[in-house]
């Protein structure tokens, strides 16, 4: 941890400008569903993902690329889009259909958060799924890191301030680290209040109410587990691959 410079949070896409990422380390959280998403595509074999902010530019680089080696994947509101391959379901996210493909992927509130971030220095993706490889990479780091959490539609999304809280307090080995900033003191406190059972209070949460309505708990239990995996994430020139071609 002596290598830490400032560390701060961000509770939505449209809590920051990009001139406040520049030179930092930025950590995108969406933890339903995009960074888990993200996250179980690249662990299950998925060559790399190409995030967008919108369904135009999805469609810009589906017809430019072979079909063959690409799929086209995301959601409006929850929903899978029409026509696309796959929508934001973790649990879709197969060795048997990923495997090897390259994803284009567009969501309502996550990939918007990675492609305004896009400037900042170093991108990494973070979900409850690899908290711990996510701590450990930026355990080394000398810029300032910012978590961003993607939320919902602008507003705050409990479950990925909790996220951000669980990362703070894993690289503090359990204390708020010096020089965290007001936004990362509020997640640590959070965190330090509802960690204890992670499922139980993401479950609770606004986001997870309407997801419930929309496709059942399934993808919520699949989002709560912790550790299942040291895939590292992370955005470089447009694209999500694995860091340093780690498997």
């Amino acid at each position: 941890m002596a290598n830490l410079k400032t560390l701060d949070v961000f509770y939505s896409l449209h809590s920051f400008q990009e001139d406040e990422l520049r030179n930092k380390t930025v950590v995108i959280i969406d933890v339903l569903r995009a960074s888990s998403s993200i996250v179980t595509a690249l662990n299950n074999g998925a060559k790399a993902i190409i995030p967008v902010a919108d369904m135009g530019e999805a469609s810009k680089i589906a017809q430019n690329v072979d079909s063959e080696n690409y799929l086209l994947c995301g959601e409006k509101d929850g929903i899978k889009i029409e026509g696309y391959d796959l929508g934001n379901s973790p649990i879709e996210f197969t060795k048997e259909i990923v495997g090897g493909k390259t994803l284009i992927f567009n969501t309502t509130n996550g990939t918007k958060a990675i492609k305004k971030a896009s400037g900042s220095q170093n991108i990494y993706v973070a979900a409850f799924l690899n908290v711990s490889a996510i701590v450990e990479a930026l355990k080394s780091q000398k810029k300032d890191i910012v978590l961003l959490c993607a939320g919902w539609k602008g507003r705050l999304a409990f479950e990925d301030v909790l996220l951000a809280g669980n990362i703070i307090h894993l690289i503090g080995d359990g204390t708020l680290p010096e020089d965290s900033r007001d936004g990362a003191k509020v997640a640590h406190g959070l965190y330090e209040k509802y960690g204890s059972d992670i499922a139980s209070v993401v479950h609770q949460t606004n986001h997870a109410s309407r997801l419930k309505a929309l496709i059942g708990t399934d993808d919520i239990d699949y989002c709560c587990q912790v550790d299942i995996t040291d895939t590292l994430p992370r955005l470089k020139e447009g694209m999500i691959t694995l860091e340093n071609g780690k498997t």
